[in-house]
């Protein structure tokens, strides 16, 4: 059985991380299908939004397995230059589709990075978070320092990385690091439920949307705006824009291309 299982149904992709004897750590042979799993995600226009779980109701991902990853001997230039998505788990997963992290357990380190990489995330009860890496000398690797922060309060932030320390899923809400805090057995229903919200939304939007967001944190609020305003404009004349109103006056369910 694959350690990274992909399926798509209904325009509704779900990955799943599969190692749950190993808590759904990633070793080599995961990191490869999690690249190719992404670049699936990226180029699929069947898909349009995905739900990103792990197997079992222990872990999420508790990052990379320590005992099956052993140091590069590559120098670090050619790790950055010329092998720009060979390491980190979440390399590749740059898209204007949705991801929702479904946190089914421990998201600790890179599982952690993994989920923080999503749009949306939901948990289970028993979840928990940590970026440990400052307890063993490192830090975190994936993005952790950078996207914490933008997540929740800086102050917040500032305690579970320099500290090092788990939160449970209630402070997980309490922070806005995730959206709700559900029983393990409706987690996915949950998140298939938000996912076929988003679905049947009308593609070029939400990506739309979501790629405004992003890049909108890092302008000055005058400069987003503006560019809000231009993309406002590209989508104007889609066929799905005038879909959408032919369908709201018909009083029936918009049917959207992406054009």
């Amino acid at each position: 059985m694959a350690s990274v299982e992909l399926t798509v149904e209904n325009q509704i992709a779900v990955v799943t991380l599969n190692r749950p004897e190993a808590m759904n750590s990633v070793d080599p042979e995961m990191r490869q299908l999690l690249h190719q799993t992404w670049e699936r995600i990226r180029t699929d226009d069947d898909i349009r939004v995905a739900i990103i779980t792990g197997a079992g109701e222990k872990a999420f991902c508790t990052g990379s397995d320590l005992k099956k990853t052993m140091p590069t001997q590559d120098a670090f230039a050619r790790q950055v230059f010329a092998q720009p998505n060979s390491g980190a788990i979440i390399a590749g997963l740059t898209t204007d589709k949705p991801l929702i992290a479904a946190v089914n357990g421990y998201a600790m380190g890179g599982g952690m990075e993994l989920a923080l990489a999503c749009d949306i995330r939901v948990c289970s009860e028993n979840a928990q978070f940590a970026l440990s890496e400052v307890k063993v000398g490192s830090l975190p690797g994936s993005g952790g320092t950078q996207r914490l922060p933008r997540t929740i309060g800086m102050s917040d932030a500032m305690l579970m990385l320099l500290t090092g320390d788990r939160i449970d899923a209630n402070e997980a809400l309490r922070t806005g690091l995730v959206s709700k805090v559900v029983p393990q057995a409706k987690l996915l229903a949950t998140a298939h439920e938000i996912a076929e919200k988003i679905a049947a939304n009308a593609p070029l939007s939400v990506r739309a949307v979501k790629r405004l967001v992003q890049q909108g944190m890092d302008m000055p609020l005058s400069h987003a705006i503006d560019t809000e305003r231009y993309v406002f404009g590209l989508l104007y004349s889609t066929e799905d824009r005038v879909e959408g109103r032919k369908a709201f006056s018909e009083k029936r369910k918009p049917d959207y291309k992406g054009r």
